[in-house]
């Protein structure tokens, strides 16, 4: 007997005890099975003619090499030469073999089934299962005896073994058992088991999650195991983890990859790969599929979730497919492509990539559309809902084409026809073709051609309706446009809004809910601080329906941090200043805004409002209601009533003395104070409209001069009022103003303010040796308008520039 029952199979890969085991279980070999050449059972005997007997592959190796070293050919045992190399096939001793290895082979197999108990020794384990994978890859054959066994079902319980090396060593085994032979797969893929090998997926051990996936790429080959693999809760969600994972090995991400491939079969894993982040496949069906797939799909990804870049990526991809399904008469396939193009339009780039591929015609003529190819209505709040998206990319829509005769976006037809619809649908379409408009409008371009449709249609008086809609985004769409108009259409807002209607007290009572700030309220407040700020029907209405209270209230809750921290508080903010702010502009009109503004100390709250570092447009509304209530000071100061002169005084003038009456302002000459005269001598706030004459924003600094330059208007003290300008330090910012010409407004300003203060012969005397004043005067002489010109050419005088008998100008009046 040889040594060796079959020299092909590894026992460098067992164990001793595991190899002496095997031995001790099988029929024994004979001689005449073994050839003399490799020492190993034969599988396909040949004879010489001196009738010995080798393996034909051994044989014929032999003979080759003889050649090859130019010996002569002869018998490898009988060293003797041999006549003739002719092989003859020893058929009955290869039968005879077979039968023994059959025989042999299937003891040891039911020695292996035997041992496969999670009882057994885990060498036994081992080498059982090593066994079998040998019978396997040995012969394909034997994978049916493994089956026929009912082997399968034995290695998957050994799966639950508590040693790791077992279980990686049935996992391994089961790919071998399976590998090309559907009918192992298909048991394999019975009952639970599929799920239990997922699991080994996510197990800590990367060498399991090695073999497991190893095992799923095989199963995954049957198209009829690819629905269960995919139908196994988190499979396609842990296999695509793997696939973008930098700590597995390459070949297990490879494996995971390729498995994934295979799943692709199965339309619904397709759309488990999209939703857990694995879009190509998906694309891919939509590109390439027939057209059943193609709609499937498409309306597979109208339901996803995707961010932004994903919406890219899908746009550049797939974006002009799906607007060529969308231009398709079949129902059906408009239906799936407008869906899938709904999501994809949301981010502003891939908004942009499909503007740019072509979607504006198509989507436009499906709005438009009656009669027997028109969309149902679901669908055109759709459509609606895409041009909403794509209109607010930014994109210049007065430029691309979307109807016959060149029409765009923003031409006047068009807009008729939006507000057409906008006025004859249902609150959902209604909602999107009004963000369609607002969309339109936040461009300068594109607003004036709007507001230019919307004048000629006389639709104002609709859309305004829409704020007191039930429905909150249709109520905040309306008032988001409205806003956008406000700049281009405010007399006609304010006319509207006025009256008995009711759509003013809605605004307000969006301002007034207490829901922290919201983004509806920040744009009710903005949409007010845009009408006409000198409209004194509106102003009044406010009074009396005690809007400006509610304002005021919430101002000082925002500055108190009762109210904090939401994105809109910025603009929520600014937006009630403004409005705040027109109750100033009413003064001289309206007791009741005097009455106001005192009770709430506005002017106190204003100038503390000064100092909103950073919130520009809160500086700049608090100090042109600083302008408005110090304008108003010299007609609330209360001036003292003077004694009656006595008679002697009359007769005898040297006899007479003038009262000396305290406490009276020096500016005002009368009795002041900031709560009830308004007067910025008090609160510091002449000083703080000084620190904001050097400001980053002439917006600002345009409002701080103007408030400040009410200290050298006619009807008060100017001389005073230089002294309480040099007291705050406040020649040398004006000076600057004036050298800096920034604008027109704050030269014309700054200009005034200078003519004012060189009537003071010490302040004249100082600035004369100073060139830039003088430069920038003789500029604004020499350029600015007219009655600009005028001014400079008397604060020329003033520093002796020009002579007082060298006027241009006649009859020149007074500041």
């Amino acid at each position: 007997m040889a040594d060796s029952w079959d020299g092909s199979y590894d026992h460098g890969s067992q164990s001793e005890e595991s190899y002496h085991f095997e031995r001790l279980h099988i029929e024994p070999i004979y001689d005449s099975f073994i050839c003399p050449l490799t020492k190993q059972v034969m599988k396909d005997p040949v004879s010489l003619e001196n009738g010995q007997t080798f393996e034909r592959e051994a044989i014929e190796r032999w003979f080759r090499e003889c050649r090859d070293s130019g010996r002569k050919l002869v018998c490898p045992l009988t060293q003797k030469e041999l006549k003739s190399i002719e092989l003859n096939p020893s058929i009955a001793l290869r039968h005879t073999i077979e039968e023994w290895t059959a025989r042999n082979e299937a003891v040891q197999l039911d020695m292996a089934r035997r041992s496969l108990n999670l009882s057994s020794p885990e060498s036994e384990i081992l080498q059982s299962l090593q066994y079998v994978q040998y019978i396997c890859q040995k012969s394909r054959s034997n994978k049916h005896d493994v089956r026929n066994n009912e082997l399968i079902p034995i290695i998957v319980d050994m799966l639950k073994s508590s040693s790791r090396r077992v279980r990686c060593k049935a996992l391994e085994t089961l790919r071998v058992v399976v590998e090309d032979d559907d009918d192992n797969k298909a048991i394999l893929g019975e009952g639970d088991t599929v799920r239990t090998i997922v699991k080994f997926l996510s197990h800590e051990q990367s060498k399991e999650r090695e073999q497991a996936v190893s095992l799923l790429y095989e199963l995954s080959k049957s198209e009829a195991l690819c629905e269960k693999i995919g139908s196994v809760n988190g499979a396609i969600l842990i296999l695509v983890g793997m696939t973008s994972s930098k700590s597995e090995n390459l070949a297990t991400v490879e494996k995971a990859d390729r498995t994934l491939e295979n799943l692709e079969k199965c339309e619904n894993n397709v759309r488990q790969m999209a939703e857990n982040g694995r879009l190509q496949p998906l694309l891919n069906h939509i590109l390439e599929g027939p057209l059943e797939t193609k709609l499937s799909m498409a309306s597979y990804l109208g339901e996803l979730v995707l961010s932004n870049d994903v919406q890219v990526l899908v746009a550049r991809t797939v974006g002009s497919s799906l607007i060529t399904i969308m231009r398709s008469g079949n129902p059906q396939s408009r239906e799936a492509s407008l869906k899938a193009l709904n999501q994809i339009s949301c981010c502003e780039k891939s908004a942009r990539i499909l503007i740019e591929e072509g979607i504006l015609p198509p989507l436009v003529k499906d709005l438009f559309t009656v009669g027997a190819n028109q969309l149902p209505m679901r669908l055109k709040e759709v459509s609606a809902t895409i041009l909403a998206n794509v209109v607010n990319s930014g994109y210049e829509f007065d430029v691309i084409p979307v109807g016959s005769d060149h029409q765009t976006l923003v031409s006047e037809e068009i807009v008729h026809n939006l507000l057409h619809l906008i006025s004859n649908t249902g609150p959902g379409i209604e909602c999107k073709l009004l963000q369609v408009l607002v969309g339109l409008t936040c461009s300068q371009a594109t607003a004036l051609n709007v507001v230019a449709a919307i004048k000629s249609s006389g639709a104002i008086i609709s859309l305004v309706q829409f704020i007191e809609a039930p429905q909150k985004d249709l109520r905040l769409a309306s008032i988001k446009l409205l806003q956008n108009l406000s700049p281009h259409m405010g007399q006609e807002l304010a006319d509207a809004l006025r009256g008995t209607v009711g759509q003013l007290g809605s605004l307000i009572r969006v301002v007034s809910e207490n829901l922290g700030i919201t983004e509806e309220q920040a744009a009710a407040v903005g949409l007010l601080a845009e009408l006409p700020e000198r409209d004194l029907g509106l102003t009044r209405q406010m009074l009396d329906d005690g809007a400006f209270e509610l304002i005021f209230s919430r101002v000082v809750k925002i500055r108190q941090g009762e109210i904090r921290g939401t994105r809109f508080v910025t603009p929520f903010l600014e937006g009630l200043v403004k409005v705040l702010a027109r109750v100033t502009f009413v003064l001289g009109d309206e007791h009741d805004a005097v009455s106001f503004c005192r009770e709430h100390e506005l002017a106190r709250l204003f100038i503390e409002l000064l100092q909103s570092n950073g919130l520009d447009n809160v500086q700049m509304s608090s100090a042109v209601a600083l302008e408005n209530l110090s304008q108003e000071s010299k007609n609330l100061t209360k001036l003292p009533d003077l004694p009656t002169p006595s008679l002697c005084s009359s007769v005898f003038p040297c006899f007479s003395r003038q009262p000396v009456i305290t406490g009276l302002c020096r500016l005002h000459r009368g009795t002041c104070s900031l709560k009830e005269t308004f007067c910025l001598l008090e609160g510091q706030g002449v000083e703080k409209l000084v620190a904001l004459l050097d400001h980053n924003n002439e917006k600002v600094v345009e409002a701080a001069l103007a408030a400040v330059c009410t200290l050298l208007e006619d009807g008060v003290d100017i001389e005073q009022g230089m002294k309480v300008l040099c007291e705050a330090e406040g020649i040398p910012p004006i000076i600057e103003v004036l050298v800096e010409k920034r604008t027109e407004n704050l030269r014309r300003r700054a200009v005034w303010a200078m003519e004012r203060l060189l009537r003071s012969e010490e302040i004249a005397y100082e600035v004369s040796g100073d060139n830039n004043v003088g430069t920038a005067l003789v500029d604004a002489f020499q350029h600015a308008d007219y009655r600009t010109r005028q001014i400079a050419e008397r604060a020329l005088r003033h520093v002796d520039k020009i002579p007082n008998f060298s006027g241009v100008f006649p009859n020149l009046g007074g500041g």
